[in-house]
């Protein structure tokens, strides 16, 4: 099964962007190298949650476990398992004085499911009892990280990563979106179900013609804020396909919801379809061909597909 998170929006995940290059420099001093702080490289500029680190090259053998500095400790909740949490972050290798990847520079915090392994582990088990507001210092071993095959050119197999994360914001995420019911009298159009246990809804397509254009339907309307072609969004969702009902995709099946930036989701169908909705909705989007994939097979969906979309809107970041 193809995940939507891959085919059609940018990758929103460290595991896939940390590999990106930066051009940063760090610090290159003999002085700056041999600063320590706990066992992990000293921070030596932008030491002030929210300022852009620079960070010293480690000295010495790195740890060989995961090790967390908490540098200054926020005033929120504690992050838990399943939460949608949102960061600003800066990553290095141990052994180099330059950063391999940072989101300051791209003013837009990362966000993430924490435990739902959209990042390495390091990352996972070293924020989750963190609170909201804290920046932490994570020096990670390699079998928490990347491993022996590294990531790209810019981490090297077997690399001890080091990070300064700054904790913006989480959002504890419902099992299951709630609201009022809504009548589905449109006897050509798929049909819902409408528990709200935390399970995949049934999803019912009748063998009629698809529809031409657009559909976007609350199932459930909840009463959350509405949805703005800006917000990054956690949704559990199924995809199928309306030719033969086959289900191409699901959050319930990798038992992880997905947190989808709408700015950057090239699906131009899905993303209308979730804009201007309510939080905490639950709703059936259809995607005609010209709004979805269009006339090229990507990924084992055909060409010329309209897909099917049962979605729970379950927070916004």
């Amino acid at each position: 099964m193809r995940r939507l998170a891959g085919l059609l929006a940018v990758p929103l995940l460290l595991i896939a962007t940390a590999a990106c290059g930066s051009d940063d420099k760090g610090s290159d001093s003999t002085s700056d190298s041999a600063s320590m702080k706990n066992g992990l490289p000293a921070i030596t500029a932008g030491a002030k949650f929210g300022e852009k680190p620079t960070l010293a090259k480690g000295d010495g053998n790195p740890p060989k476990a995961l090790k967390v500095n908490v540098i200054s400790e926020g005033k929120g909740a504690a992050l838990k398992k399943n939460d949608a949490v949102s960061v600003n972050y800066l990553g290095q290798a141990w052994d180099s004085d330059k950063p391999f990847d940072n989101s300051f520079d791209r003013k837009e915090p990362f966000t993430l499911t924490l435990g739902a392994g959209q990042v390495i582990k390091g990352w996972d088990q070293g924020l989750e009892g963190q609170k909201v507001g804290s920046r932490v210092e994570l020096g990670i071993p390699p079998e928490l990280g990347y491993g022996a095959q590294g990531q790209g050119d810019s981490i090297k197999p077997n690399a001890t990563l080091v990070f300064v994360v700054d904790i913006v914001k989480a959002t504890t995420i419902p099992a299951s979106a709630k609201g009022k019911e809504v009548a589905q009298d449109d006897k050509d159009l798929p049909k819902v179900g409408t528990n709200t246990d935390g399970k995949a809804p049934t999803l019912t397509i009748p063998k009629t013609d698809a529809p031409k254009k657009l559909v976007s339907d609350y199932v459930l309307e909840g009463d959350g804020d509405v949805v703005k072609d800006t917000d990054s969004v956690v949704l559990a969702y199924e995809g199928f396909l309306w030719k033969d009902s086959k289900k191409f995709d699901s959050t319930y099946d990798q038992g992880k919801t997905q947190t989808f930036a709408l700015p950057n989701l090239t699906l131009k169908g899905l993303k209308a379809g979730l804009v201007g909705k309510k939080v905490g909705s639950r709703i059936l989007v259809v995607i005609p061909p010209d709004q979805g994939l269009g006339d090229k097979e990507q990924s084992g969906i055909p060409a010329n597909s309209t897909m099917v979309f049962s979605i729970d809107i379950l927070a916004k970041m």
